[in-house]
């Protein structure tokens, strides 16, 4: 987490949570609810932003993700799992922009691919799934309703 976080959580220790304002869509965007004439959701686009946010994203003991802004606890909606994956070249990365390394890839019940690894289970963006599927093989399946029980996360976080 960014220092600037650590030292505002131990300024202001009894700030609420938020809920219900932040999702994490299949492809690793944040999104923001709308305050707007429209309901619903819109992309962040601010890259300082994006980029504050992934930096201070973390799981509680519960299995709910969040971003810690400041001394405030913002919880995910996730829109499938935690993570999610991307190929640059040959490499994996997360949407936060980490070093992803898989030591176990899922195929579900919908076609999706999924992969654990030491930070947890991530969705393989559909974007890169063509390429994925040249080397994958014959992967194990895994039925997606088992998912956030199997791999200890809260899709929907609630107070």
């Amino acid at each position: 987490m960014d220092e600037s976080v650590v030292r505002s959580m131990a300024k202001w220790p009894d700030v609420p949570d938020v809920y219900g304002w932040l999702s994490l869509d299949r492809r690793g965007n944040w999104l923001i609810r709308s305050t707007g004439a429209t309901p619903g959701f819109e992309r962040i686009g601010n890259a300082a932003l994006r980029d504050f946010i992934s930096r201070n994203y973390a799981a509680d003991a519960r299995g709910c993700w969040y971003f810690q802004n400041g001394p405030q606890r913002v919880f995910v909606a996730l829109a499938y799992t935690p993570l999610v994956v991307h190929f640059e070249g040959a490499a994996l990365f997360d949407h936060c922009g980490r070093r992803f390394q898989p030591a176990q890839s899922f195929l579900d019940d919908e076609g999706c691919v999924l992969m654990q690894g030491k930070l947890g289970i991530g969705l393989l963006d559909d974007r890169d799934l063509t390429g994925f599927a040249d080397q994958a093989g014959n992967l194990p399946s895994i039925d997606r309703k088992t998912i956030p029980g199997r791999f200890g996360f809260v899709a929907r976080p609630a107070a």
